[in-house]
């Protein structure tokens, strides 16, 4: 029974610090954010922090999946359609830190061997897999036509956001949602031609 306190305990740690660093992250960007900043945050020394994480790469890669969780959750699951996709972007706008550690590390995971390789392939994966979810149900509701092949669109539509993300990042006057509401009105638009 000690070992498995423990366990939940340990669990439960990791837990508040990945929330800690998701805030800490957020005001301060992945490069000013320090270890010593969520460590004293959470209680920790600077190595009882790292206890809980392989590295600091780790650490944060578990950011982002906590992140996609958050933001699953709390914009996504409540409206599975195009615009809670676009709920999500829009909430991107009040954390650049985040926006900044994505876009960072999205570049560096296609390095052979980075560590946030295997998180961005199955990221994308997922990610493919709601958005094809999203055209069905369009599909099926009528508000998308027959033409259209999901896998091309749901392409356009990742590498869409995440270039206005960068280009959001250099200059904050970039309106990702209403760039990706004209794109997605463009594919619908097409969806519908013979």
């Amino acid at each position: 029974m000690v070992g498995r306190g423990r366990y939940a305990k340990g669990v439960a740690k990791r837990e508040e610090i990945l929330q800690v660093a998701l805030d800490v992250v957020a005001e301060f960007g992945y490069r000013k954010a320090s270890n010593r900043e969520i460590a004293d945050r959470v209680g920790l020394t600077q190595p009882g922090l790292m206890h809980y994480f392989a590295s600091r790469e780790e650490l944060y890669i578990e950011v982002l999946r906590a992140r996609d969780q958050r933001d699953l959750v709390e914009f996504f699951e409540p409206d599975q359609t195009f615009a809670g996709f676009l709920g999500i972007i829009a909430h991107n706008t009040t954390v650049p830190g985040l926006v900044r550690l994505y876009v960072e590390f999205s570049a560096e995971a296609t390095i052979p061997g980075h560590p946030a390789n295997a998180y961005f392939v199955e990221r994308y994966a997922w990610a493919r897999s709601v958005l094809t979810g999203v055209i069905a149900r369009a599909q099926a509701a009528g508000e998308f036509g027959p033409s259209v092949d999901p896998a091309i669109a749901v392409d356009l539509v990742l590498a869409s956001a995440d270039g206005l993300q960068v280009q959001w990042l250099l200059d904050p006057r970039v309106e990702m949602v209403e760039r990706l509401s004209r794109m997605w009105d463009g594919i619908r638009l097409a969806s519908f031609r013979d």
